[in-house]
């Protein structure tokens, strides 16, 4: 096991006040994580010493910059479970899930088929599916919860023996819960009543916190960002079972320079290599170093001491706001729980309980955190989130229950 304040030592932005004499509590890593310095300095000296385009010169710096994407690009492919010709870079899960409706919901729903996700959707789960259906005149079905925590495995099942069931999309670890859904027992579900139908994991919230292999999930595809683990804005990865690539059942979706094998003035012919023949115009080369450096931070801690750490942050911040009065604590037991403690006041709303709190210097997430469906159907206007990850402690912990302390004077209560 690790030691998190050792660990947070590498976070420089952490050692700071943003109030006077009001030293900063990061709870928010769900919405993005802090990255070490390791990452800023990879990238950085990316820029000073090796930028070129990469597979487009035979120069030093375009071999040096080729060679660094390439060994990057196969590191963040092992950190998820996945080969590398299986991993195509984006910018974050949105994108990657708009790649799945794009390069494979396009072409193979039609109208009368069916997809089916869950009510504690992501809107980049969700929003997606109902564009693709409006393009295909396919149909959404929304899986209920149990007890405004889980997903109604039942009500899942039962959607699931609907005729031409397609597309199955569901999330690993729910941003605005925490809940951990059993990813194993529901891809048994889809295998037994939706046979053929490909199942999309949304993994933003799991991979930074569990490990995760993406061939023993055994699903079609899977999302995760860059941002949330670690690792720079701007990058993230769509991870494709082999085989929908090689047979072209999965298809690009975005057009031009570098995915390309030849080229005439009416027609082209697409890279031979799986995962390049997705990634069109120059890449981030930079950001993908620098997530590259961010598995390689989180693998020397461990995955399984990353969430060993993060499931007693959870157990411990489940059990202090417990005896703040007034909160209730949305979403499973702590036991089924990752990443995340959100929560509800009886007489103060989530965003002026936010503004308090930063008033203290607690940075938490308030709002519907893009689950607006899983707020509407709970009856929660809004919710106050606090999130972890490697660098937070205890002490944060203490820190936001400490800060209640405010908002009682200031409410009165």
């Amino acid at each position: 096991m690790f030691d998190p304040h050792q660990v947070k030592k590498n976070f420089l932005i952490l050692d700071q006040e943003v109030h006077p004499g009001k030293p900063l509590v990061y709870l928010d890593s769900a919405a993005t994580s802090q990255k070490p310095k390791a990452v800023a300095e990879v990238m950085a000296r990316y820029y000073m010493t090796d930028n070129a385009n990469v597979h487009r010169g035979v120069h030093v710096l375009s071999d040096r910059a080729t060679t660094v994407w390439e060994m990057s690009k196969e590191k963040v492919a092992k950190f998820v479970g996945a080969e590398k010709d299986e991993l195509i870079i984006v910018r974050n899960t949105t994108e990657a899930t708009n790649g799945v409706a794009y390069g494979w919901g396009d072409h193979q729903l039609k109208k009368g088929d069916v997809i089916v996700a869950t009510l504690m959707e992501h809107h980049a789960n969700l929003v997606v599916w109902q564009e693709l259906c409006k393009r295909t005149g396919a149909k959404l079905l929304v899986t209920g919860l149990k007890e405004k925590a889980e997903v109604d495995l039942a009500d899942f099942e039962k959607l699931l023996k609907t005729p031409k069931v397609k597309l199955v999309a569901f999330v690993h670890v729910s941003n605005a819960l925490g809940t951990v859904n059993p990813v194993e027992q529901m891809v048994g579900l889809v295998k037994k009543h939706a046979k053929g139908a490909r199942i999309v994991l949304d993994a933003a919230q799991s991979v930074p916190h569990m490990p995760v292999n993406f061939h023993d999930l055994k699903v079609d595809f899977m999302a995760f960002s860059g941002h949330k683990m670690l690792g720079p804005m701007g990058i993230g990865g769509l991870v494709v079972r082999k085989e929908l690539l090689v047979s072209g059942e999965m298809q690009p979706w975005l057009f031009g320079g570098g995915m390309i094998e030849e080229v005439q003035e009416q027609s082209a012919t697409y890279s031979d290599d799986l995962s390049e023949r997705f990634t069109a115009g120059t890449p981030d080369v930079a950001s993908m170093i620098g997530l590259a450096t961010a598995c390689d931070f989180l693998s020397r801690l461990g995955m399984d001491n990353v969430m060993k750490h993060d499931q007693e942050l959870v157990k411990y911040s489940y059990e202090q706001l417990s005896k703040v009065k007034g909160l209730t604590i949305v979403g499973p037991k702590p036991e089924h729980r990752l990443g995340s403690v959100a929560f509800v006041h009886d007489e103060v709303h989530a965003h002026d309980l936010a503004q308090i709190l930063d008033s203290e210097g607690i940075a938490v997430r308030s709002g519907h955190h893009c689950t607006m469906p899983l707020h509407r159907a709970c009856g929660w206007q809004a919710t106050t989130r606090a999130s972890f990850n490697v660098y937070s402690t205890k002490e944060d912990i203490d820190a936001l229950v400490k800060a209640f302390e405010k908002v009682n004077t200031i409410f009165g209560l």
